[in-house]
């Protein structure tokens, strides 16, 4: 993991709550792959904003994690 990756995954999504990214996309692979699964796992949504600020970058987590999964290269099978 580079310094990026750790920094972004410092920002906050939920603000009212102080989750970090990186506990959303510990869930995220961890196969959480809804706004209400992710929610109910770390408690996002649950502040005094009801999720206002929060909901969009959960799913724009989720927007990117789908991406990447569909981008990712075939894994390498080798045949003897």
């Amino acid at each position: 993991m580079d310094q990026k990756e750790i920094i972004e995954g410092l920002k906050p999504i939920c603000l009212c709550k102080g989750i970090k990214k990186k506990v959303f996309l510990k869930h995220i692979a961890a196969g959480i792959q809804t706004l209400a699964g992710l929610r109910k796992a770390t408690g996002a949504g649950s502040g005094s904003c009801g999720g206002k600020r929060c909901t969009p970058r959960i799913l724009d987590l989720l927007k990117e994690a789908e991406e990447k999964e569909h981008h990712a290269p075939p894994p390498h099978h080798h045949h003897k």
